[in-house]
């Protein structure tokens, strides 16, 4: 049988064709382009669209339980800034890093063709974000409705810092704004917590491992007695305390590679809230919020649960993040639930001997790429695992030895790396295309941690020694400055990391409210 849909290659369109992939191959070769495969991708694409089809979304295993082959759902929840220059200009690279100004490498690695959204356009993001929320009005609005508009002036307006504060103006986008917001969280905020939920799935906490952030926090919520209240008239937020580790533990079938009953499981909890209380519909849910690490957390708070404030550890753009909306929520591996503190701490800078460290397991297709290109460097410690020692102590001494901590992305975008460098005071290199890094609504992450996109993998030790020695010194000071705010206290403490979480879902909600 004659297929028919070769019968459009007429001469005149064969020409054409030859002609685009002639003036490609001379584009690439007179701009150097860095993508190796321009010309299969030109070619790919030119068959699609001789043939009426459509270039399908590429997926990316999810990992979790057993199952990486688990896929995610690529999103546009978001318009993207314009990039002003091309992927590989000096003003694209000096945006990830701002001692940098790289050129090109021949040590290439082609990564997926899903848009990136590098760490500047992520700033954009939030400003435009919070400058024009997209939320609902309450149905009925309340006094709380006023104090949050109240609250938003305030910080709009707050004055410059005079007073010594304890904290290191380079670390913020804007100090002035933060001390204030936090002071009027700490004053006025009251969070009601669903009793609604049974064990183990809702209230109840895994304090160790590399989920434990939304146990500390569900499990420092529900004791603290300044935030929470019983009145839910007087509530600001709405917390739906379950842990999305404990769900995967509880419902998730092994070798089913299927999350369905986790997500209906999710769908028919909220469904009970809507039932049962009228506030979810007052606001369609906006004021509600959770926290989940998991990496299916994503996935498992679709639905209605998608015009939550959301705290995800998997805080991946092209999982549905949104920017201004959701919080990236920090992945702090806690090895001693007695003992979160555990270790804390590492070298000086002038004592720091190794150029760079990353050791992990080899999920995904980054780090396969990175022990490759650089696993033999003798500057470097790049290796695919360490021998194992109690207590993990040859990993942590080789963080704390070292100037700079690779934190490069598994099956998903986040990494207990990113908190580990911090912990152990090296300055993170944060190599994850998509990941939106913890408390970006304050922190100013360029200040004391270098971004490399996944496709720059072949330039990362261009990138790291173009940074000069003072620079250096100077982040990894930044480093240590910042490290109160991913600590976890059995008894919170001021501007720690549960303070952090709640900040972020406090300035997400004031700044996202309209006018009523």
């Amino acid at each position: 049988m004659v297929d028919h849909r070769f019968m459009l290659w007429s001469p005149k369109l064969l020409s054409v064709l030859v002609m685009a992939i002639a003036l490609a191959l001379l584009l690439q070769f007179l701009l150097k382009s860095p993508y190796d495969n321009l010309f299969a991708s030109l070619l790919s694409a030119g068959k699609l669209a001789f043939l009426g089809g459509a270039a399908p979304d590429s997926d990316m295993p999810a990992q979790g339980g057993d199952s990486p082959s688990l896929v995610r759902t690529s999103y546009s929840a978001q318009p993207l800034p314009s990039p002003a220059s091309s992927p590989r200009s000096p003003e694209k690279l000096a945006a990830i890093s701002p001692a940098i100004a790289a050129n090109s490498s021949s040590r290439k690695f082609p990564m997926e063709n899903s848009p990136v959204v590098s760490i500047s356009q992520m700033n954009e993001l939030l400003q435009q974000n919070h400058a024009s929320p997209s939320s609902s009005r309450p149905s009925l609005p309340s006094a709380v409705d006023h104090e949050l508009m109240y609250v938003k002036s305030a910080i709009e307006n707050a004055p410059l810092l005079k007073s010594n504060s304890g904290l290191y103006a380079p670390l913020y986008r804007n100090i002035s704004k933060f001390l204030r917001s936090y002071e009027l969280m700490d004053k006025m905020l009251k969070v009601y917590v669903y009793e609604e939920g049974d064990k183990p799935i809702f209230h109840e906490s895994i304090l160790e491992g590399i989920y434990a952030s939304e146990g500390w926090f569900l499990k420092l919520l529900e004791a603290n007695r300044r935030y929470v209240t019983k009145d839910p008239a007087k509530a600001h937020l709405f917390f739906l305390p379950f842990s999305s580790r404990l769900l995967q533990l509880t419902l998730y079938v092994r070798h089913s590679h299927s999350r369905d009953n986790l997500v209906q499981f999710t769908r028919d909890y909220v469904e009970l809230l809507v039932r049962k209380h009228p506030f979810w519909n007052r606001t369609n849910g906006e004021d509600h919020f959770l926290a989940a690490c998991h990496d299916w957390a994503p996935a498992e708070t679709r639905g209605r649960m998608l015009s939550c404030l959301r705290a995800l550890c998997n805080a991946d753009i092209n999982a549905g993040f949104v920017i201004g909306k959701d919080i990236s929520l920090p992945t702090v591996y806690v090895r001693s639930a007695k003992n979160p503190l555990r270790d804390v701490g590492g070298e000086p800078a002038s004592n720091r001997s190794i150029l760079a460290f990353f050791a992990g397991y080899m999920h995904g297709r980054v780090r396969p790429a990175l022990v490759k290109l650089w696993g033999n460097d003798p500057d470097m410690r790049i290796l695919d695992r360490l021998p194992h020692v109690k207590g993990n102590k040859n990993y942590i001494e080789h963080m704390r030895s070292s100037k700079y901590c690779v934190c490069a992305r598994g099956y998903a975008v986040h990494s207990p790396r990113v908190v580990e460098a911090i912990l152990y005071e090296c300055v993170p290199v944060i190599i994850s295309d998509n990941y939106v890094p913890p408390f970006l609504e304050v922190l100013n992450w360029k200040a004391f941690a270098v971004f490399v996109l996944e496709s720059d993998i072949g330039d990362l030790k261009r990138i790291l020694t173009a940074i000069p020695p003072a620079t250096y010194a100077e982040m990894q000071r930044r480093v240590r400055e910042v490290q109160k705010h991913f600590l976890w206290h059995s008894e919170p403490v001021k501007f720690d990391v549960f303070h952090m979480i709640l900040h972020s879902v406090w300035f997400n909600r004031v700044f996202r409210i309209v006018n009523i």
